[in-house]
């Protein structure tokens, strides 16, 4: 049989099925874990899988969704048994079906956790859970990795990285989105393939929550940005209710109908939630004839954080701000000496807020415990913001342990032309990813001519391409150096710009502000000098965003180069900027909070809130109240509206999941403090609002972000976990008196579990409301199972709370 790799090169493949749904269909009961009944129930499973197989799919997949140690050894089994059962089983239909040359796709599910900082599983934990189950696939005969049904690229990045390290095997990685086009967490398409490309997977695609027609535009997308086989298993629609069963619409008919429009973009074919055999045999029949789609080759250089990416075309420059890097100011140097995170943060923000599309950080100072300290402020600076980051230091164990626990792609500054560094740095390229910034010195020093500089850089491209780095991941840095040291310096820079360019097709980055060194009036000298390295291809342009002469240089440069349609850009950004001084950092306010902190205590603590700075927002609070301000007056007067606020934000778009959990994170802490200062007893009360995940699913992601928020907005709020009977719920709800019930779901097998938990509470006479949300649950399926109100977002059950329990 030929490696799955080349089959997937010479024609089109078919995956299987929703493995769920025909479960559901062959006797799976009501919240028994479907990996571990499938192991119990070969027969079955084995049926499913032949099925499918005389359909005409050949590659099938195992039936370890859920197979984390977590969750099978509550029922006595550990993950190698699962899964050596689960491989077994797809072997043994091969044979009862006389198929040969299939391939056997080891499924990997999510966790059902937020990792942090949003929420309690630790990136190693999550790495640790995952390899179990991928070194078992391997060992139990496992031709591929299959990663899917992905809502957050950190959870995706942690499975990927356990897969590289824990087995030989491709990998096929496959994301959950949502109607509007975004994970979660606020991934973009963009931001997933800049991930995955760079992490070196095989196959990405997308799967579940959608049919074909509402997945058709993320597709689309992910084919415009891809340089990898792309896979596609949508849904047979959005689910409904029937009988208490769940049941999809979309005919095997109209599935093939609305996927053949579809085929030509993707390599491997199949279905998710509501496939059946025939779902796969019609859309085989469909289209077996089409051509094979032609994979082609992106050459922009994608960078990106956990939910948006930048783009380094070769034509349209972007900024890199500079700001976030200890050299010569004393002030940055004090905050990380201190732990001082918060004057970290709010250089980001400023840096944001002026324009910048990436930022730098560098936190290199003697003494200082580099790989520590530069992971917690990655990671404390993407907890606020969405800006992808470039990796700054020259200490290859800082590098690792921050490229390692990055959420995303960014850029990584840098690699030179010494042997230490390439041996050092390539390789860490080549695990993690990231665009690589090089340095045209070696170990004799900086070349004087640009002919010296580029032999560097031809050295570094030849070694990188022999790792498998490809030349678009590259950036060359020329090196500018100060015009006061040699008349001839920038002139040699520029040029080392422009060949770089023309001769070695590759995109360049410098550090401007260098130029001036040592002079008077340096912005002067900056700015003609920017505009100059535009001018000869500069790509990424590390420079002071707060700097108003260096961005008017910029706005202007790309209007003049018609990059700026109808010079939009431009008469938004000159508004705030001044041509000839450093504009002020509140100059450009941001469109969810204050620029920088305000004067008076109600607009700090504003910011902090909306930043989701949680120890300023504590401070700000305990400051207010020190003041003699009213309690009651500081949370309903700045607290609430500062979550509306960044709630609104999240509703339109403009602000994702991460922002708004770390501003209820702030609100929560603030009033925490604000609780010291209230009358005995004020504060507390029986609970308002009941959260449970309904039997059978101990995926609590989403029930656990409804919570932050609804606590945030000061709800009483009783959380009965995962995995909870219909009897514990309504017993609950009964003996406290609970108003509003809310219950979640993620998998199809566990969605009638949500229809039994409602039928019984309204059995039994409670007058509770009920609140249902999750992947697979719909407006139309919480209505035919009797829900008062669908929520399909956590801010949704925020403001249904707020009907039912303030209106």
């Amino acid at each position: 049989m030929k490696p799955l790799l080349t089959a997937i090169r010479e024609g089109r493949l078919y995956l299987d099925g929703g493995m769920g749904s025909m479960l559901q269909a062959a006797g799976l009961p009501e919240g028994r874990l479907p990996d571990v009944w499938g192991g119990e129930n070969p027969q079955a499973v084995q049926a499913i899988h032949r099925a499918y197989l005389e359909a005409g799919c050949r590659l099938i997949t195992t039936n370890t969704f859920g197979t984390t140690a977590p969750k099978v050894e509550p029922y006595g089994y550990t993950v190698a048994q699962v899964m050596s059962a689960a491989v077994a089983n797809v072997r043994a239909a091969m044979d009862q079906a006389g198929v040969a040359e299939a391939y056997v796709c080891a499924d990997i599910g999510p966790t059902g956790k937020l990792l942090r900082p949003y929420g309690d599983l630790d990136f190693e934990e999550a790495v640790a859970r995952f390899a179990a189950p991928i070194r078992a696939a391997e060992e139990a005969g496992a031709d591929c990795i299959l990663i899917e049904t992905m809502s957050d690229l950190y959870e995706m990045k942690a499975a990927v990285v356990a897969a590289k390290e824990n087995c030989s095997l491709p990998i096929l990685a496959s994301l959950i989105f949502d109607g509007s086009g975004k994970l979660l967490t606020g991934g973009s398409p963009q931001a997933a393939v800049a991930l995955l490309e760079g992490l070196g997977v095989d196959v990405i695609g997308l799967n579940c929550g959608l049919g074909p027609q509402e997945m058709a535009p993320v597709f689309r997308q992910l084919w415009e940005a891809a340089s990898v086989p792309l896979l596609l298993q949508p849904n047979a629609g959005l689910p409904r209710s029937e009988g208490g069963k769940t049941v999809y619409d979309v005919t095997p008919a109209d599935y093939a109908a609305q996927m053949a429009e579809l085929a030509p973009m993707a390599t491997l074919l199949g279905g998710c939630c509501g496939t059946t055999p025939a779902h796969l045999a019609a859309l085989i029949q469909a289209t077996k004839d089409l051509p094979l789609p032609e994979v082609t080759w992106k050459d922009t250089l994608l960078i990106s954080s956990y939910c948006q990416a930048v783009a380094l075309d070769g034509h349209d420059p972007v900024v890199i701000g500079e700001r976030i890097n200890p050299t010569g100011k004393k002030k940055l140097q004090a905050a990380l000496r201190a732990g001082d995170m918060d004057y970290v943060l709010n250089e980001a923000f400023q840096q944001e807020e002026a324009g910048a599309h990436i930022l730098d950080v560098n936190v290199g100072l003697p003494g200082l415990d580099e790989p520590t300290v530069l992971t917690q402020t990655v990671e404390a600076i993407q907890a606020v913001t969405g800006l992808p980051l470039q990796l700054d230091t020259s200490n290859p164990e800082a590098m690792e342990a921050a490229l390692r626990r990055y959420n995303g792609k960014p850029l990584i500054n840098s690699v030179n032309g010494k042997e230490e560094s390439l041996a050092a740095i390539l390789p860490l390229v080549k695990k993690y990813g990231g665009g690589l910034v090089c340095l045209t010195l070696d170990d004799n020093g900086i070349p004087a001519d640009a002919e010296g500089r580029l032999a560097i850089a031809q050295k570094i491209l030849r070694r990188a391409e022999a790792m498998g780095i490809s030349r678009r991941e590259l950036l060359l840095d020329g090196l500018t150096m100060p015009v006061s040291a040699g008349g001839d310096n920038a002139k040699v820079t520029l040029e080392t710009i422009r060949r770089a360019k023309a001769e070695l097709g590759v995109k360049t980055a410098l550090g401007v502000s260098n130029v001036s060194f040592g002079l008077p009036q340096r912005e002067v000298l900056n700015q003609s000098f920017f505009t100059q390295a535009l001018q000869a291809g500069l790509d990424g342009a590390i420079i002071n965003p707060k700097s108003g002469a260096m961005m008017g240089a910029y706005h202007a440069y790309r209007a003049l180069q018609g990059l700026d349609s109808q010079c939009q850009t431009y008469m938004e950004a000159i508004q705030h900027i001044t041509p000839t001084a450093p504009a002020p950092a509140a100059a450009s306010p941001a469109p969810t909070a204050p620029a920088a902190p305000a004067a008076s205590g109600e607009a700090t603590l504003c910011h902090a809130v909306c930043k989701g700075l949680k120890e300023a927002a504590a401070a700000q609070a305990k400051a207010l109240a020190e003041e003699g301000r009213d309690i009651l007056d500081i949370i309903n007067g700045e607290l609430v509206p500062a979550l509306d606020q960044v709630g609104q934000g999240f509703e339109r778009g403009t602000l994702f999941l991460p922002q708004l959990l770390m501003s209820a994170e702030a609100a929560k802490g603030a009033f925490q403090v604000l609780q010291g200062y209230l009358p005995a007893g004020e504060s507390q009360g029986e609970p308002q609002i009941l959260l449970a995940t309904v039997q059978g699913d101990i995926h609590d992601i989403g029930k656990n972000i409804v919570k932050v928020l609804l606590e945030s907005y000061r709800f009483r709020v009783l959380d009965l976990g995962k995995d909870v009977p219909p009897e514990t719920i309504v017993a609950a709800a009964q003996a406290r008196k609970i108003p509003l019930v809310g219950l979640s779901a993620l998998m199809t097998t566990t969605a009638p579990a949500m229809a039994e938990t409602i039928r019984q509470l309204r059995q039994a006479g409670l007058a509770c409301k009920i609140v249902v949300g999750g992947a697979v649950i719909t407006q139309d399926y919480a209505r035919q199972i009797g829900a008062d109100c669908y929520a399909p977002d956590a801010m949704a059950t925020v403001h249904y709370a707020q009907e039912v329990l303030e209106g």
